[in-house]
Order: C-alpha cells, then structure tokens, then sequence
C-alpha cells in the first residue's frame, strides 16, 4: 500500500508488529518529496512512535479482524474472553488491556480485535453498570463547588462520586472517561 492512502485508523505492519495509525499529518515542501508524519500506536503494548515517510514510500497493511466475544473470567495475570458465535476462548494478557480491565465484570460483551488468530485488543462498551464496594463518608459542609467523594467500584477502580451514593449502589460509568454518570434503580 502506498502511504499515500494511508489515514487515520489504518492498520498497519512495521517490523512484524501490528501499529494502529492515530494521526496523519501531511507536507508539501518547496522542492522534493512530500513528507507524511504517522503518530502510531502499537497494538500489542500501547506504545506511540513518529515515523516520517515520503511519498512514493510502500507500507504493510495488516488484517485485524473483530468478532463479539464476552468476558469470562480471569486466570491469573490472563483475561479470558468467549467467541459469541463459536465458543472459542481466547486469553489476553493482563499488561495489553490497560485501564480497560477496571470496566470488565463477568458476562460483559466486547469487540475482540485479532491478528490472524491472536487476540490484540478489546473494544469495551462506552458505559457500564458497576457495584460501589467502598466509599468515604461524606462530609457536610456549605460550598458552592459540588462536593465528590472517593469510592472503589467491584472491579478494583477508583471513582470520585457524588455524596448521596452509598456502598452497594450500582453506579453507571463513562468507560472513556472513568467519570461517575449516573445512579442506577436496581430492581427488587
């Protein structure tokens, strides 16, 4: 492929490893060959990199493929995952899901994203609906600001929350953000 068709969200192959492209950035100098700045992040470990291309320049492509899958369970420093469709179980390791792990309760469905048949990363839903198992007292006091306390949720994440939600709330979060949304009615 050329990098002239290169954009935003391209998957690519450098050097055997699997880079999702985030920003494209395009030149046109005086005299010479235009010049194209990649910032790439790495699938299997989200690491970032630059790299300048010129025009004219080949690059590989690479074929990730996404199937629904639900979470399981984890198994040591693994997170399991089931083929909707299929059944099939796929392991990721604990260090490539990130800060997606606090949002992962048994049964949530995800885009499973592979590399011919290895898994290399999740796309988790944009909210979910999570249990508080701790939270500070709150404290009364007469301010404008809106007052937050510090909870921890049922998968080990840190929240600030409104005061009004007390332990065993079920809360929904911005998974994008890791901000509280809302309070959820949970039926009796």
């Amino acid at each position: 492929m050329e990098i002239s068709d290169v954009r935003k969200s391209t998957k690519l192959l450098i050097d055997g490893v699997p880079y999702n492209v985030d920003a494209v950035e395009f030149m046109k100098p005086g005299k010479g060959r235009a010049i194209y700045r990649l910032k790439i992040r790495n699938l299997l470990d989200s690491t970032t990199l630059d790299r300048t291309y010129h025009s004219g320049d080949k690059v590989d492509e690479v074929s990730i493929t996404t199937l629904e899958s639900q979470y399981l369970y984890k198994e040591a420093d693994h997170y399991v995952f089931m083929d909707t469709k299929t059944f099939e179980q796929y392991l990721i390791d604990e260090p490539l899901l990130g800060d997606k792990k606090y949002f992962l309760k048994e049964g949530t469905l995800v885009m499973l994203s592979l590399m011919g048949d290895r898994p290399i990363d999740i796309t988790i839903p944009n909210f979910v609906e999570l249990k508080v198992t701790g939270a500070e007292m709150s404290t009364k006091t007469a301010t404008i600001s809106p007052q937050t306390k510090s909870a921890v949720l049922e998968t080990g994440f840190n929240i600030e929350i409104p005061p009004f939600i007390k332990e065993g709330d079920v809360i929904k979060v911005d998974t994008r953000t890791g901000i509280y949304v809302e309070r959820v009615e949970t039926r009796k």
